[in-house]
């Protein structure tokens, strides 16, 4: 079994200087005395430098699975609260994530923040954004937040698109059985690694010798440790060994931006999903139950 797994490291205004970033890495089942295992090999990256492009590489034939990291959807809280879809008239739709980006597909960066904004002033100090379930164990920032980072824009850009490409997210949309995209954060992963060690840095003025050093280390224990160690998978699932090529290694460890290694971060999630959804096929990527309008982050797990 040989099962291409890409991890997408997106930018929602791609240029020359910060494309989007694509690992290209293959899932395949392994021999290792005493238990089932599987290898994940890292074999290098691309670049996409337009949304347009990005389009077009999503219409890549399958099967594949990718892990992109981007939220696939505004909270639910806020979307009540605005009255958008799938809460304008008939808040019991059959399909609540395809009504919802279709709708902000519609909408320029100004009515989302302008909708952000008045969201925000009629809340109280200390809870000012809305968050979904899953943004606070993965650590991730609230998926209307429009600075710093501008995830709201990257959810505007993306997931529009991968509603056009007709790709099977699960829980969410029932596309192409063969091309399956999973939300994913890389911060997840190298917090469990790194605690709250920066990595990375798109300021060149703080792309420093720590943060290269961070890099390295993460990439270390990657290699040295596994990820039933690090945390990321369950005792009593089957290991995920992983290998990264030396271009692809040197490649991760020395661009300053994070950009290449968050993309591997995201396909190693998307891996997880993979073995997850193959133990339990009810699973939907060791995701259950995903909410049909806010979805789950791969690998994440629930609160207790």
């Amino acid at each position: 079994m040989h099962l291409p797994i890409f991890g997408v490291d997106f930018s929602s205004s791609p240029s020359r200087r910060k494309p989007i970033v694509v690992a290209s890495a293959s899932l395949h089942a392994t021999a290792q005395t005493g238990s089932a295992s599987h290898g994940l090999r890292l074999d290098g990256f691309e670049r996409l430098e337009t949304l347009e492009a990005f389009s077009a590489w999503l219409q890549r034939a399958g099967p594949w699975v990718g892990g992109f990291d981007f939220p696939f959807a505004l909270p639910r809280a806020f979307l009540q609260a605005a009255l958008w879809p799938p809460f304008q008239g008939d808040a019991q739709a059959a399909a609540p994530w395809p009504e919802h980006v279709r709708h902000v597909a519609t909408l320029a960066r100004t009515d989302l923040v302008a909708a952000f904004r008045a969201y925000c002033n009629a809340r109280p100090p200390g809870a000012k954004f809305a968050h979904r379930p899953c943004d606070e164990p993965a650590g991730a920032s609230p998926s209307m937040k429009w600075v710093n980072p501008p995830v709201a824009f990257m959810m505007h850009a993306g997931a529009p698109r991968l509603l056009q490409a007709g790709l099977s997210l699960p829980g969410l949309q029932a596309g192409d059985p063969q091309r399956v995209a999973l939300e994913a954060y890389p911060g997840y992963l190298a917090r469990l690694v790194l605690a709250r060690r920066s990595y990375k840095s798109d300021d060149r003025r703080k792309q420093d010798a720590a943060r290269l050093q961070a890099r390295e280390d993460l990439l270390a224990a990657l290699e040295r440790h596994s990820l039933q160690e690090i945390g990321l998978q369950r005792p009593d699932e089957p290991s995920l060994m992983l290998e990264c090529t030396a271009p692809a290694r040197a490649w991760c460890r020395d661009d300053p931006s994070g950009d290449a290694l968050d993309a591997w971060l995201c396909a190693i999630q998307a891996a997880v999903g993979v073995l997850r959804q193959q133990a339990d096929p009810g699973s939907q990527y060791g995701m259950a139950p995903v909410d049909p309008l806010e979805g789950w982050i791969v690998s994440v797990p629930r609160p207790l």
